[in-house]
């Protein structure tokens, strides 16, 4: 069928075209069995909507953009696909953007030049800080994501970092280890950042239980993959007294880092235990299967995309702040 409208895709499925519309924009709420007639009709019928006639009469794209450092991490692309997932209540599509930590392209997408052809933006800064705040005046249609490296007049979605780096220290503790040691430290960023507040939480710890920090024990990583994980469990296996555990400032450093010990013919936790951060998909597979802290990923996700449509919806008033749960899930590294 040639030239289909909204109303041959109502009548298909026993509804107006008011309805159909509601439910491929996602303006208004439809019952689930509603909602699936009309998308059958759609598919059966070949319906494509006119964008760009809708975001005329509406003002709306139907897309948002995804800023974030970089897709390969684990923690980026799962975080990546739950926002694609909740978007699709709302009707959007998702545009990505690496900004690859750098300041230059995050003040691009600020900037706005990018940002004329959708509805709003989450965004995960790496690169600013403080003093930046001028960059989010008139960004209504913002969410901030990651660590508040600066208080302006957005919505901001955070984890709790240092609460959940003391949980996995604690957890290790716990279990008798004394020689805890961590990779992906970067003590050269003079803002917070979720690596300094991971280290602070580690450290809060071990001063709570009169264990001294080994300098030799905090392992940089400039970068969060596998191969910074390997490096730096390498680097603590060739002191003269290596750790007996290893917590990693993310999953990618601890699958690095567990497939260091392999190939030195050493195994997790028996000879070094080993906790990531992120609780990523794959950490449920890795060998041993990863112990981890849950940094409510999920909710992250959920939250954002819903400030985001508050925003957009003028349901919003004053910037909104949320801080997600965190939780250790117990596997077989640690």
């Amino acid at each position: 069928m040639t030239n289909v409208t909204m109303a041959d895709v109502g009548e298909r499925a026993g509804v107006t075209a008011r309805t159909v519309s509601n439910v491929l924009s996602g303006s208004a709420a439809v019952r689930p069995e509603t909602r699936e007639r009309v998308l059958r009709a759609v598919d059966e019928l070949g319906y494509r909507m006119n964008t760009s006639a809708r975001s005329l009469r509406t003002g709306r794209t139907g897309t948002i953009g995804l800023a974030i450092p970089d897709l390969g991490i684990d923690y980026f692309s799962d975080l990546a696909s739950r926002i694609m997932v909740e978007a699709e209540r709302y009707g959007w599509a998702v545009v990505i953007e690496q900004t690859g930590a750098r300041r230059e392209t995050e003040l691009a997408i600020l900037s706005g030049a990018r940002r004329q052809h959708s509805d709003g933006l989450i965004f995960q800064p790496h690169a600013l800080g403080p003093g930046d705040e001028r960059h989010l005046a008139g960004n209504d249609r913002l969410v901030i994501l990651g660590d508040r490296i600066f208080h302006g007049p957005v919505d901001h979605v955070g984890m709790a970092n240092t609460e959940a780096a003391a949980l996995a220290t604690r957890y290790l503790l716990d279990r008798g280890h004394r020689r805890i040691a961590v990779i992906g430290s970067n003590p050269h960023v003079s803002t917070v950042t979720a690596a300094s507040l991971r280290l602070d939480g580690y450290a809060r710890e071990l001063a709570g239980r009169g264990i001294s920090i080994r300098d030799e024990y905090i392992v940089v990583a400039q970068e969060w993959h596998l191969r910074d994980g390997a490096a730096g469990m390498a680097q603590l296996l060739s002191l003269a007294e290596p750790p007996d555990a290893v917590f990693c400032f993310n999953d990618t450093l601890a699958f690095g880092a567990l497939h260091a010990l392999a190939a030195r013919g050493l195994r997790a936790p028996d000879d070094v235990a080993v906790i990531g951060f992120d609780n990523v998909p794959m950490a449920e597979f890795s060998v041993p299967p990863l112990t981890t802290v849950e940094p409510g990923t999920g909710q992250i996700a959920k939250h954002a995309v819903d400030l985001l449509a508050a925003r957009v919806e003028g349901r919003a008033t004053a910037p909104t702040e949320l801080v997600t749960d965190c939780s250790l899930v117990v596997r077989r590294s640690a």
